[in-house]
């Protein structure tokens, strides 16, 4: 901005007013585009309005202009931050305000969703989704705790983070009760943990694996074998419906065999589903007492 194109100084020979046709001599005027008027005729009809507060700029005033736009010197300030900008650097915006460059810098910066403020350069910040956030404001939905630039989880127009999503959202296991973030396995319609999905005698984990399970414990072929199938007492091997041979048991009193080791012990004809007598503690079929 500069000063405007005209001079003012005291006649010294005898002239007149190009207005008000007064004389001048001895008197303040002003020559402007080669005319000479006093000073009130000036601001009357020659003065430049000043672009901000709208009133003439006399000839006792300093003036500046850029753009053909024109201020008092007093007048020429940040619109923001009423800074004087004589001599500093400054943008003509919209309205005609002039600002300062450090907000000019603010006010085209990005908006923090946090606390609505200007993100400036080199201010630490968030973004995510053509969102964006001071660092500090950055914050957890539930607990309010600084995120930052942590892990989080977002969900709608919220954000949790690790601890409070696990707790708020993630399936908790069947049997320690703790949320699972992460694998995991389903059993009857119920989560567990990987870990927690174990074998009750020698602690491995089951998932994958074959196991069975008795009441709410869960056993491993081997396991279920050695500690929890009963004993055939036939053959004397664990009797385990689905891994072995055959499915089917038989029960007599308080022992039992699989199926096919239920027989004869003189003849060895099969006898499950058929007639038999016990004798001695021995089993036989029908006919093989009578031979004894």
């Amino acid at each position: 901005a500069g000063p405007g194109s005209y001079t003012v100084g005291t006649m010294s020979e005898r002239f007149d007013c190009h207005y008000c046709r007064d004389p001048l001599q001895g008197k303040k005027y002003v020559q402007k585009e080669g005319r000479h008027c006093c000073t009130k005729c000036f601001e009357k009809f020659c003065a430049n309005t000043c672009t901000e507060c709208k009133k003439p700029i006399g000839a006792d005033s300093k003036e500046l202009h850029f753009k053909n736009r024109y201020w008092h010197d007093s007048c020429f300030r940040c619109f923001k931050c009423y800074t004087s900008l004589v001599n500093e650097p400054f943008m003509l915006r919209e309205n005609n305000k002039v600002w300062c460059s450090n907000c000019t810098a603010a006010e085209d910066a990005p908006r923090c969703k946090g606390c609505f403020k200007p993100i400036i350069a080199g201010d630490q910040n968030v973004e995510y989704k053509k969102m964006v956030w001071h660092k500090d404001c950055f914050t957890c939905s539930q607990c309010k705790q600084v995120i930052g630039s942590g892990s989080f989880f977002p969900k709608g127009d919220e954000f949790y983070c690790v601890s409070c999503h696990e707790h708020k959202f993630a399936k908790t296991c069947a049997k320690c009760k703790n949320p699972i973030t992460s694998g995991g396995l389903t059993y009857q319609e119920q989560p567990w943990h990987s870990e927690c999905f174990i074998c009750s005698n020698c602690k491995k984990q089951l998932g994958g694996k074959r196991f069975t399970a008795v009441e709410d414990q869960f056993y491993c072929v081997e396991c279920y074998k050695e500690c929890v199938a009963k004993k055939c007492a036939g053959c004397k091997n664990p009797i385990t419906a689905g891994f072995g041979r055959g499915t089917s048991v038989v029960n007599y009193e308080d022992e039992s065999w699989h199926d096919y080791c239920f027989k004869c012990t003189k003849c060895a004809r099969g006898l499950a589903n058929k007639r038999f007598v016990c004798h001695n503690g021995k089993i036989y079929c029908a006919e093989c007492p009578k031979r004894l």
